[in-house]
């Protein structure tokens, strides 16, 4: 479990990195350098939630998997304070971000990260085939449509907002990453299922 929580925490600084460089730069560029995270974490098989959660199977999968949302926020906190004490002025592009999730809502929010989430098991996958190009193109693909990434947004709730300035509102929109993203990275199994069963 130790190798998991480090493993975690790894990916969560990774994802920060790629969310730093897209608030620094913004735009497609921004969102194609975004990339290195992921890739990052792919390469070194670090614990991202949106990269294990499309291929949940056993006890100890449901098990590690809130361990690793844990320390994959930690990692972006941790990030995220170095960064609002490095270079202040992203803590306002990204607060735009997350008055930006907020305003949608969770229906919308929990909406948008299923597409992401879904994008995420899909280039995740090829990237385990050795087939890298998708991985390229997928991230920057859901940046610039708007999607939700549960951990990319935790670095942007963590730098925009000190702990005293979550709302119930706030929390609860980002629960809304979480879950889609999970219903997202699960989709594809679950329409396979249900064409084998003809459901």
């Amino acid at each position: 479990m130790r190798k998991i929580i480090i493993d975690s925490i790894l990916a969560g600084i990774c994802i920060s990195i790629g969310g730093t460089v897209f608030l620094k730069v913004g735009g497609i560029i921004g969102a194609v350098l975004f990339s290195f995270g992921l890739i990052t974490v792919v390469c070194y098989k670090m614990k991202l939630y949106t990269g294990v959660s499309g291929f949940v199977e056993t006890k100890q999968d449901w098990i590690e998997l809130p361990v690793i949302i844990i320390g994959n926020i930690v990692g972006c906190a941790l990030v995220a304070l170095a960064i609002r004490a490095s270079i202040p002025e992203l803590v306002d592009t990204a607060h735009k971000i997350v008055d930006g999730r907020v305003e949608k809502g969770f229906w919308n929010v929990t909406i948008l990260a299923i597409f992401c989430g879904f994008i995420m098991t899909t280039v995740v996958n090829f990237a385990r085939q050795k087939m890298w190009l998708p991985l390229l193109f997928g991230i920057p693909l859901f940046i610039m449509c708007g999607f939700v990434h549960s951990i990319a947004d935790a670095f942007y709730y963590t730098l925009a907002l000190l702990p005293g300035e979550w709302t119930g509102t706030t929390l609860l929109v980002y629960l809304a990453s979480i879950l889609g993203n999970f219903i997202g990275c699960n989709l594809y199994r679950v329409l396979q299922l249900a064409a084998k069963h003809k459901l």
